[in-house]
């Protein structure tokens, strides 16, 4: 709900916004929690400030922002800076979205798989149909506006007609055999919870719609430091939907909560069943351990640190060209490339065509066509690592500075060069932490392997892969169908395998999500939200076959 369509809401500090300036109700879109179909008052808000404000004017963007929490009533409210604002729940709020979900369960279970279905293709349309607006909150949240397109290709591709044709599929199938009726379905796992990340969390939030199809009734939180693009897809463009298909209060709930404290109570509540979590490898781990130990279903998208390979007989313009994909985001996505491994006969000139893709890759405002560098907060990290693979023997092939907006090279710039380092030899590569862990940085290691016979190369190559402590998504470029066939035969790592294609494009039926080891926890793979979160069932139905005969065939 926003101020622009609701005036008569009341803040969380008690007072009115009924005399406030027309101006204010028309500009700031204002969520309070979502909860059993109700919007419910909480204690304060937290404020989004368009993110052209941190490179325009820090200071005054903090003041604002400071200012603001601390006065809903300020003037401030009119700053031209500001785009919205979120209740914060209180923990009664966070026990109360999740018996909400617990009351509606029974009934949204019952509801016919067809109409769950629907929904999928209902949200497909509502996102066509608010595109721009969700766009513009996306880089209001620092997106550039053509990876904020990329992420909405996700959600294209999630749902579309054939992907969720194979939902359907999945979900329940029929067989006669002899005098019975015999299924196979998936039933709904019962409350699901969702902790969206903050590099992503809109639509990463937007998956609970496949948790909804599969029967589940859904918590979210929203980040408290960028929650208004989650609230708005979930509260309006998800829940109009599920109330025009007669799902009852509480199948939906949107809190904006403190993370830690939101998670410690889903694992303490007996009415959660599964919980969606993103986050880093050792603090997810940490978390499956508890969810086991509470009874709770576990479900992780944790870090990721893939592999792209490239071949002698590749394309290596158009293998460069998925390279740069590393620096998206300035590296601050999971299923970008982290480190390259190159056959040796093509390294020089794979490096130089890198280069080359590096000037296509820079910094600017998120709404610019053809930004594709974001802000990097803190880079202390991004200069440690850096350091660590120069004093062990890596080669600075470019970048390694920060920069201003318009990429000149400065000590006090807020974005960082994309960076290329060259790395010889496969054999001790993962001694660089830039190889061996995922970065989070505008930065890739090139790994030029040892001559070999090509035979021994590739072998080599694929145990590099598999032996990977990670696995989201691996890459290979090369033109030889027997070295395809044999890298889709042998690579069991990752949940996606991507060859002579772009590492970071999504298509239907393929899994957006999910990973193996420190990707994906114990019970990690490709991730399909909608199996995810249900479990198989088997049914029989007779006809009147006579028991005894059923087990003893008399």
């Amino acid at each position: 709900m926003s101020i622009a369509s609701e005036v008569d809401v009341v803040p969380s500090d008690g007072s009115s916004l009924a005399g406030r300036p027309q101006a204010v109700i028309d500009q700031v879109r204002s969520y309070e929690s979502y909860i059993a179909g109700r919007d419910v008052a909480g204690e304060g808000w937290v404020y989004t400030l368009t993110a052209r404000s941190l490179l325009e004017d820090v200071f005054t963007s903090v003041n604002v922002k400071r200012t603001l929490e601390q006065n809903p009533e300020s003037p401030e409210s009119l700053h031209p800076y500001v785009v919205g604002r979120c209740g914060v729940a209180t923990l009664a709020d966070v026990d109360a979205a999740v018996d909400a979900a617990v009351s509606a369960k029974a009934g949204w279970a019952a509801t016919p798989l067809s109409t769950r279905m629907r929904l999928g293709p209902m949200f497909r349309a509502k996102l066509r149909e608010h595109r721009e607006e969700l766009l513009s909150l996306l880089m209001a949240e620092a997106h550039p506006r053509m990876l904020a397109e990329w992420e909405l290709s996700c959600l294209e591709q999630v749902y579309s007609d054939e992907s969720c044709d194979w939902y359907r599929q999945q979900m329940a199938t029929e067989f006669d055999h002899a005098d019975r009726r015999l299924i196979v379905r998936r039933c709904p796992d019962g409350v699901v919870c969702i902790n969206p990340p903050q590099n992503a969390p809109a639509p990463s939030a937007a998956l609970a719609v496949l948790i909804l199809m599969a029967g589940n009734t859904v918590v979210v939180r929203a980040p408290r430091s960028i929650a208004l693009s989650t609230m708005y897809v979930l509260k309006e463009l998800v829940a109009p939907l599920l109330e025009e298909l007669g799902a009852p209060p509480g199948t939906l709930n949107v809190i904006c909560g403190k993370p830690q404290q939101t998670l410690n109570r889903w694992l303490e509540h007996p009415g959660v069943d599964d919980i969606l979590y993103f986050g880093g490898s050792e603090e997810g781990l940490r978390f499956e351990q508890e969810c086991v130990a509470r009874g709770k279903k576990p479900i992780l998208e944790l870090a990721g640190n893939d592999g792209l390979v490239v071949w002698r007989d590749a394309d290596l313009k158009l293998a460069a060209e998925a390279i740069a994909e590393c620096f998206y985001g300035s590296g601050q996505i999971c299923m970008v490339p982290n480190y390259v491994l190159a056959h040796p006969a093509i390294a020089e000139e794979l490096i130089g065509l890198v280069r080359e893709e590096v000037g296509n890759v820079r910094p600017g405002y998120p709404e610019e066509r053809g930004v594709l560098l974001s802000p990097v907060r803190r880079s202390e990290k991004f200069f440690r690592l850096l350091d660590q693979a120069m004093r062990n023997g890596a080669e600075l092939v470019c970048g390694g500075r920060r920069t201003e907006l318009d990429g000149t090279p400065s000590d006090t710039g807020v974005f960082l060069e994309p960076t290329v380092v060259r790395v010889d030899g496969l054999r001790d590569a993962r001694r660089f932490d830039i190889v061996r862990h995922e970065t989070f940085f505008p930065l890739i290691p090139l790994v030029v392997a040892e001559p070999a016979a090509d035979e021994l190369l590739l072998d080599r190559f694929v145990d590099f892969l598999n032996d990977n402590s990670y696995g989201l998504r691996n890459s290979l470029w090369a033109t030889s169908s027997e070295v395809v066939d044999r890298f889709v035969t042998r690579i069991n790592n990752g949940g996606l395998l991507k060859v002579n294609d772009s590492h970071i494009g999504f298509l239907p039926y393929l899994p957006s999500h999910g990973g193996t080891g420190l990707t994906g926890g114990a019970f990690g793979e490709a991730n399909y939200p909608i199996l995810k979160t249900s479990h198989l069932q088997g049914v029989s139905i007779s006809r009147g076959i006579r028991p005894r005969t059923a087990v003893f065939g008399d």
